[in-house]
């Protein structure tokens, strides 16, 4: 089995805008080597775009991503935010500066401006760069929600499995078409499968047409998105079986995206929580069922049914309502460690109350 203590994939102060829409903002996670890290929260929370990003189907606004301890995308963003701050303040302190006469520490001030603008068009350089060099990472493969919407309608199963294949120089048909083939038998299809269209098949059997896709460029990371919420439950419990049976057997590390919270946990062995594009709650499966600490986090949780009458009649859903839950005017939150591996977005009035539940 692989390390677990060796980080896969390192995601720093990720920020993904499209126009004034901040559809993730400021989010860091890691992932160990051959574990499932769980991302789940509500439709349109940033989970999705967060995947795509790292995949690199967007170029991101702002942060860095590493994979095998590689920058492999970079926005600039922050760079251009840090230079405009600089030159306010700068603006700001040069008008004292003046009224007091003291033109020596003017011109050391404007000296320390030009450096530091200087050093963030560096950085800025080494980023686009850096975001260039990587165009793209086969080694990082995705499993798209919509299994119909996913697979090319003119192409035969086995043209859309082998097309990764070919698109990295692979020439030999021979060897493409027994690749095909054994990644069919892997996912629980069949080698007559190769010839047919997608139309032919049920949801499950597209959904595993998406994961043979998948896994015939032998990756190490796989972004599965939200890949069993538009089948029928008992297809989402195979579709789930086959992704853990795989796993094990090729030594991949999963990203798994969902809003299903139940799904998640059987799954995953980390789960981070997203809301409107923040991480708010990032801890181990086991401790964020046991210990869940951000109120998101616990109205997710509420809203979790159990085939239980009894149970089900007393279940009492939890409402999120930001305004009432927090008080951010005076002190801003941040993602803290509120126990050794568990995360919480919050203050630090929020950090000690959070502190005293998990000690009682």
């Amino acid at each position: 089995m692989p390390n677990k203590g060796e980080t896969l994939l390192r995601v720093e102060h990720l920020c993904q805008y499209f126009k004034t829409n901040k559809a993730v903002d400021d989010v860091s996670f890691e992932i160990k080597k051959g574990e499932v890290f769980g991302l789940v929260g509500e439709s349109g929370c940033g989970k999705t775009t967060t995947g795509r990003s790292i995949i690199k189907l967007y170029d991101i606004t702002s942060g860095d991503i590493y994979f095998k301890g590689e920058r492999i995308a970079a926005g600039t963003l922050s760079y251009k935010n840090h230079i405009k701050e600089a030159k306010k303040k700068y603006k700001e302190e040069a008008e004292a500066l003046k009224k007091s006469g003291s033109a020596d520490a003017l011109n050391a001030k404007k000296a320390e401006l030009d450096a530091y603008i200087a050093e963030q068009r560096r950085q800025m350089k080494e980023a686009r760069r850096d975001h260039k060099k990587h165009k793209t990472v086969t080694e990082i493969q995705m499993i798209f929600q919509d299994p119909i919407a996913s697979l090319d309608p003119r192409m035969t199963v086995g043209q859309i499995i082998a097309e990764g294949l070919v698109i990295r120089g692979e020439k030999d048909k021979a060897k493409i078409n027994e690749k095909v083939y054994e990644v069919l038998e892997m996912v629980g299809l069949v080698r007559e499968h190769a010839e047919r269209y997608p139309h032919e098949f049920s949801g499950g059997q597209r959904q595993r047409i998406g994961v043979a896709r998948a896994v015939i460029m032998n990756p190490e990371l796989i972004i599965a998105d939200e890949p069993v919420s538009a089948l029928d439950v008992s297809i989402q419990a195979q579709v789930i079986n086959l992704l853990d049976d795989l796993r094990h057997k090729m030594g991949l590390t999963v990203m798994f995206v969902a809003h299903d919270l139940s799904v998640v946990k059987y799954f995953s062995d980390r789960i981070g929580v997203m809301y409107y594009g923040k991480l708010v709650e990032l801890a181990t499966s086991d401790e964020l069922f046991k210990h869940p600490l951000h109120p998101y986090t616990r109205s997710l949780l509420s809203a979790i049914p159990m085939p239980d009458p009894d149970y089900e009649k007393q279940r009492k859903r939890i409402t999120y309502v930001p305004l009432k839950e927090h008080d951010y005017s005076t002190d801003l939150p941040s993602l803290q460690e509120v126990l050794p591996g568990h995360f919480v977005h919050c203050n630090k009035a929020e950090f000690e109350k959070y502190r005293k539940e998990v000690q009682e």
